[in-house]
């Protein structure tokens, strides 16, 4: 065996621990990345076994997304779209909250509404004033890129030819290799923040997250199922909100001598 073979063996090697071995059992054998499966209502199948539930729901919760943040733009440089479907199908696999949609369906919702208004529904249809469900909380996602050493394993494969032209065209395409992510839940009634929590990911983080989305479960997910980047970006996610889960299970309210928003402790001068 020649050095560039023994070379080719050992990069081979090495890059399937970073990106191509996916021990933890998720229900589901052949899910390929975080999160598997489905949700309906209160019943989840083939969820990953990785994800923060809950025995009680704690309210419903509306996912909004500020696509004016350069976050946003900078995933849709990486071919992804929305993370709205990412969140809700993690929030509701949890348990924790029903989802409530507030997004681009609101538009099919409110025509339907229009419909019955103008008289044009058959009648039985059931469309009446006061039949949509409030969303108790809101959840914002954002997400920093880090792209230090992105290029690393790519460039080492360059220098090599021949058999390592595959490996170095799995790997060059990775534009970055870590992704940290923030969600925050707000109380839509009075405004008030709940909770905050942070995650991170990486591409040799795909050994705790392998099948949180996998190949028959993830559904309209399009790149959070099938690049390296969008599986980073849906791990970091699902560590996020595990995060935050943890922390609403024992939440305690804030409070504020005299009640919230008279004016605070601290105070001005005159």
């Amino acid at each position: 065996m020649n050095i560039r073979l023994l070379i080719s063996v050992a990069a081979i090697g090495t890059l399937a621990g970073c990106v191509g071995s996916m021990p933890v059992q998720s229900g589901d054998p052949s899910a390929k990345t975080v999160a598997t499966g489905s949700a309906g209502g209160a019943t989840s199948h083939n969820a990953n076994a990785q994800l923060e539930r809950c025995d009680a729901t704690l309210g419903t919760l509306s996912v909004v997304e500020d696509q004016s943040q350069p976050w946003y733009g900078q995933l849709r440089s990486y071919n992804l779209e929305s993370t709205v479907p990412l969140i809700r199908l993690l929030v509701q696999q949890s348990n924790c909250f029903v989802v409530v949609e507030r997004g681009r369906a609101m538009n099919q919702m409110q025509q339907e509404r229009a419909l019955a208004d103008s008289g044009e529904l058959r009648r039985g249809s059931n469309f009446q004033r006061g039949q949509m469900v409030a969303a108790d909380y809101s959840m914002n996602p954002s997400i920093t890129f880090s792209q230090k050493d992105a290029g690393g394993v790519s460039g080492a494969l360059s220098r090599f030819s021949g058999s390592l032209g595959m490996l170095g065209s799995l790997a060059g395409g990775l534009k970055f290799r870590e992704a940290s992510t923030m969600l925050t839940l707000t109380d839509n009634r009075s405004g008030v923040q709940l909770a905050a929590a942070e995650g991170s990911s990486s591409t040799t983080d795909f050994n705790l997250w392998g099948g949180l989305f996998g190949g028959r479960g993830g559904g309209s997910l399009g790149g959070y199922t099938n690049t390296a980047e969008g599986k980073v970006i849906a791990g970091a996610f699902a560590d996020s909100y595990n995060q935050l889960v943890r922390s609403v299970k024992s939440y305690k309210a804030q409070s504020v001598q005299g009640g919230l928003g008279t004016g605070g402790r601290l105070g001005v001068g005159r």
